[in-house]
């Protein structure tokens, strides 16, 4: 059994609103590619309401000894459909890993703290994930990448695998979210 909390010998994670200071660190907090704007704008404009109405859970991952906020990720319960055949198909409970991003303030501080977003997913996010499958039903992780070739050949060096084409446009029709619009679904089963 994974016992939480989590943390590395450099980095720990905490919840949203776990401490006074995260507000301040939310707001400096930005990505370095412009097509990651909408990570950054996400984490300092929308996660609170997102935490209060229950959509979605938050964390910040920190250095453990500045402090300094490293990267974040949501997570939301979710499922996704594969097509079957003969007008059936196939749920897979999963849990969602709605937005995933590091700080490109702490990379720039921090340049010796190599492959950040790997090291976030493989410590933080994965044991998390499969702590809540000791509680519930959960088969898959899943995530919506940024459309760049670069972004989705990271995610499958993290185990993320795509769908032949025509399951992921039947995945596309039936549940992908409208602000993932021209993102990429990939998944992981546990």
């Amino acid at each position: 059994m994974i016992f939480l909390p989590l943390e590395t010998d450099l980095l720990y994670y905490e919840h949203l609103f776990d401490s006074s200071d995260n507000p301040n660190l939310i707001q400096d907090f930005c990505v370095a590619n412009l097509s990651g704007l909408g990570l950054e704008r996400y984490l300092k404009e929308l996660a609170e309401s997102d935490e209060k109405d229950g959509s979605a859970r938050t964390y910040l991952v920190k250095d453990k000894f500045s402090h300094e906020l490293a990267a974040y990720f949501s997570l939301k319960t979710g499922l996704f459909t594969i097509d079957a055949g003969n007008d059936y198909f196939y749920s897979i409970s999963a849990v969602e890993l709605s937005n995933f991003a590091v700080n490109s303030n702490y990379r720039k501080n921090h340049p010796d703290a190599k492959n950040l977003g790997s090291t976030v997913f493989a410590e933080f996010v994965l044991p998390l994930v499969k702590y809540l499958r000791t509680l519930v039903g959960i088969q898959a992780i899943y995530i919506y990448a940024l459309p760049q070739d670069k972004l989705i050949e990271h995610y499958k060096t993290m185990g993320f695998n795509r769908l032949e084409s025509e399951d992921e446009q039947f995945v596309h029709q039936h549940v992908k979210p409208k602000y993932d619009d021209g993102c990429i679904f990939m998944y992981q089963l546990l």
